[in-house]
């Protein structure tokens, strides 16, 4: 039956406020929802020229380097990539629920002068590099988390990578979450030059920050890393040479031809977009969760990737 135009009229506020509560009454956006209704301004390409491809016997992992938090470390991590100086080295170290860490197994050995000194330079670029646990605030675009964070004054996202800063110290660094990568070193805060590389594979060792250089996350691979066979000696280090896990090769993604390129973006970390992805974490109202925390930490806030829609199949 066709209602006349009057009450029609009369009842449009009453129609309007009934919208308004079933509107109010719908479930707040899953990430799900976040995604599916994000613009494809959400998106950032990878810069090639800042992407490692990392080739295992068992496939390729992506890694995004991170200018921004650790100039000097990612320009020397690229020199020794361009010089093939990771080609056939191993990893040295893979430890339960915390990192696996590769490099030159005979390094300090050929650093004394023992036998197979010259088969491999030490470095073939810089090889003592500032200390780069921190960088000044100014100049650095940074997305805050509102939830308090035990180790920092403040955390959020930058370019697509957790990181947390102090304002009264005007410092801000990277955070250690699941898939970073960081830069091996000894005692000496200077004495880590990129020849050394770990990927964090266990629950976020946020004790680390501001005493390591991290300079990128794992895009996509993080599966490869995470199942390496654990290493029997003290800190998951190898005691036999047979067990290392082998590196074919890592290369700059902008040096290999564009088809053999692994085209991915990220999700932009500095969108309303993202602000609503971080609530639906935050606030979990999938049927399958009988309560809701309230609270998400910095680690457990997903950065999605997918791959680049003119390369996916």
């Amino acid at each position: 039956m066709k209602l006349p135009r009057s009450t029609v009229a009369a009842l449009g506020p009453l129609l309007a406020l009934s919208g308004a509560v079933r509107a109010a009454s719908a479930p707040p956006p899953t990430m799900a929802d976040v995604l599916a209704a994000a613009k494809p301004s959400d998106w950032r390409p990878v810069d090639p020229e800042n992407e490692l491809s990392l080739e295992l016997s068992t496939g390729r992992v992506v890694i995004e380097l991170a200018p921004a938090f650790a100039p000097e470390h990612v320009a020397n991590i690229k020199k020794l990539v361009r010089a093939k100086y990771f080609d056939g080295l191993a990893f040295l170290r893979s430890q339960d629920n915390y990192v696996v860490q590769w490099g030159d197994p005979d390094a300090d050995n050929r650093a004394e002068g023992g036998p197979g000194a010259k088969a491999r330079p030490i470095a073939p670029a810089r090889e003592k590099l500032p200390a780069e646990f921190t960088r000044p605030i100014a100049g650095l675009a940074f997305t805050r988390l509102p939830d308090s964070d035990g180790y920092a004054p403040e955390a959020g996202f930058s370019g697509g990578f957790p990181a947390a800063r102090d304002p009264k110290r005007g410092a801000a660094w990277a955070a250690h979450c699941y898939g970073m990568v960081g830069v091996g070193r000894g005692d000496d805060p200077e004495s880590g030059n990129g020849s050394e590389i770990y990927v964090v594979i266990g629950n976020a060792p946020r004790h680390l920050d501001r005493n390591v250089a991290l300079v990128g996350r794992v895009l996509r691979g993080m599966e490869l890393l995470s199942t390496i066979p654990r290493g029997s000696g003290a800190l998951g280090f190898y005691e036999k040479g047979e067990a290392r896990a082998p590196i074919r090769s890592i290369r700059v993604a902008a040096d290999l031809p564009a088809a053999s390129r692994t085209d991915l973006e990220v999700f932009r970390t500095d969108t309303p977009a993202f602000a609503a992805l971080v609530e639906s974490r935050r606030n979990r109202k999938e049927s399958w969760f009988a309560s809701s925390a309230g609270y998400v930490e910095l680690c457990n806030v997903p950065i999605p990737v997918r791959a680049a829609p003119s390369s996916a199949h």
